[in-house]
């Protein structure tokens, strides 16, 4: 088996992390970030500019992003649901942009108050729009392995997504497992025949809801696919999901791929630290297991 020699993990507790919590503090949310960019992580999913009436949690993102430290050698990004969050992020000097739809049309309307191919009409739009302000366009593409109100999701309906997207010029597509649903069949059935038919970058984002996060991560290896999303200690969840719980836990994913011989650069000691402060900062005890037992002795 073949597997690659170093992945690149992004961080994503300081936005789907945090949206999922009670509201914090723009002052915790900031240690948090800055803190997270002290560990050798190479990327970092900041803030999203959304209405705050649909996610409160991020209201204060323009006084946060203001606010950090900004690692140079670190590329942050930001999610935006649409054109008005997209001229905010620019503004804000943001030049990787993520934009997520969702292949199941309840969940998307449950989302964003839209069907899925109108999501799809409009990001066609923001593309063009992120690109003529010099700025990526990643399409995020939520409930890839199920939906909490559906059920399961035929990979062919993922896939003419997929197709879609690339063909209005995303240059990154990623599968969101919004509810935890996905597991190693699904993912080979979802992401083996993109993997094959298109040549650009792919990145997974597993929740761990049902316990299977890792298993899906070693059968996206051996598909040969090396960005993941994680979050430290395992915050997250989805507001629009019943029943989602955290994100997979950073530590937990650098722990195993550390031992398999995997490069991440990132200082597993010093990411248990910043898990710690994660759960200091949201007042309860986070899911990660590698938090609790510690590193390998």
């Amino acid at each position: 088996m073949s597997l690659p020699s170093s992945v690149s993990i992004r961080e994503v507790g300081p936005r789907d992390g945090l949206q999922n919590e009670a509201v914090v503090s723009t002052e915790a949310k900031v240690r948090l970030l800055d803190a997270l960019s002290g560990t050798g992580v190479k990327r970092i999913e900041a803030v999203s500019f959304v209405h705050p009436k649909a996610i409160p949690q991020m209201a204060d993102a323009g006084e946060v992003w203001s606010a950090a430290a900004k690692n140079p050698e670190i590329s942050y990004s930001a999610l935006i649901p649409n054109s008005k969050g997209a001229e905010r992020a620019l503004a804000a000097g943001f030049s990787e942009i993520e934009v997520v739809v969702s292949a199941s049309n309840t969940h998307n309307l449950k989302n964003v108050n839209r069907s899925t191919d109108e999501s799809l009409d409009d990001i066609a739009q923001l593309i063009d729009l992120l690109h003529r302000n010099g700025a990526t366009a990643e399409v995020i593409i939520s409930t890839s392995f199920g939906c909490p109100y559906e059920g399961d999701v035929d990979p062919l309906r993922v896939h003419a997504i997929v197709d879609r997207v690339i063909a209005d010029g995303a240059d990154r597509v990623a599968f969101g497992d919004t509810t935890g649903m996905g597991t190693p069949r699904r993912v080979r059935e979802v992401v083996g025949p993109v993997r094959e038919k298109h040549d650009l970058p792919l990145l997974l984002h597993f929740h761990n809801t049902r316990g299977t996060a890792l298993a899906n991560i070693l059968t996206a290896l051996e598909l040969g696919i090396t960005e993941y999303d994680a979050s430290v200690g395992g915050l997250g969840g989805c507001p629009y999901a019943p029943g989602a719980t955290g994100n997979v836990a950073t530590e937990e994913v650098v722990h195993m791929l550390e031992d398999m011989g995997i490069d991440t650069g990132i200082d597993l000691r010093a990411l248990i630290e910043v898990a710690k402060l994660a759960q200091e900062i949201v007042g309860r005890e986070l899911p990660s297991g590698v938090l609790r037992a510690g590193p390998r002795v």
